[in-house]
């Protein structure tokens, strides 16, 4: 076992002090012992391609005193812990996070401990609400009709390939309308302002000009980087279902 690795054994090991381990995650690690619980890969950094990314391990625990829900992240070669309270929008309070922080750095004074909030630029707060409106993961870690559960997460991936095909009407409505609007748009404004320079003057004719297609394509633009939005929020919902998915094949291995 690699010593990132063995030190992710001993961290898990360590969790179970704050309360029981429902599911990990592993990116280019593999333990000699793992617990008992679904085991998955990360499905977000796997997907990336790319080797910049250190090996890690991410946990979900149940909060032992409140049955609060929380997502630990383990970068061993960067000494971090990382809180996710993404994943797990909803399942927690603030009071049982401060207790899983307290644990962490407590047990951990060399490590850098954060929390992960939400960014508004990749529309994480958005994704969070959509997928707990149709399944929420203390169902699919703890609950006991696993039927129902997924019947839950396929519908929530219907809703995904939904959002995935409208983001891509929103973008080809851009790739095809912004440039001959643009144009129509230009020779527009050069042939109507043209008539006006008597009275303007040349400069000013000119500036007004440029300011109108800049504003035009800034439209264009945000709607072009929307559509874009759109689309990394439909694909991490869908990842989300495959996450869920894939915890649910493991709890019914384990349980047969």
């Amino acid at each position: 076992m690699t010593p990132d690795a063995a030190e992710v054994q001993r961290a898990l090991d360590r969790l179970r002090q704050f309360g029981p381990i429902l599911a990990v995650k592993l990116y280019r690690l593999t333990l000699d012992a793992p617990p008992a619980v679904p085991v998955l890969p990360c499905l977000d950094h796997e997907a990336m391609l790319h080797e910049a990314i250190a090996p890690h391990a991410a946990a979900y625990v149940q909060d032992a005193t409140s049955a609060d829900l929380h997502e630990l992240v383990f970068i061993p070669a960067a000494r971090q812990i990382e809180v996710d309270s993404v994943s797990t929008w909803g399942e927690c309070t603030a009071a049982s996070r401060d207790r899983l922080l307290a644990m962490i750095r407590a047990a951990y004074p060399d490590y850098r401990s954060t929390v992960r909030g939400a960014s508004w630029w990749r529309g994480e707060r958005r994704v969070a609400t959509a997928c707990r409106a149709q399944v929420s993961l203390r169902d699919v870690l703890l609950g006991s009709d696993i039927a129902a559960v997924k019947a839950n997460i396929d519908r929530l991936q219907t809703i995904a390939t939904l959002m995935e095909k409208q983001s891509r009407v929103a973008s080809w409505g851009i790739r095809t309308v912004t440039s001959p609007l643009l144009a129509f748009a230009g020779v527009v404004l050069f042939m109507l302002f043209g008539s006006l320079s008597g009275i303007l003057g040349e400069s000013a004719v000119t500036a007004l000009r440029y300011v109108l297609i800049t504003a035009l394509g800034a439209w264009f633009l945000y709607y072009g980087l929307k559509a874009v939005q759109l689309t990394e929020m439909s694909n991490r919902v869908w990842k989300r279902t495959a996450e869920y998915n894939l915890i649910l094949t493991e709890r019914r291995r384990l349980g047969s």
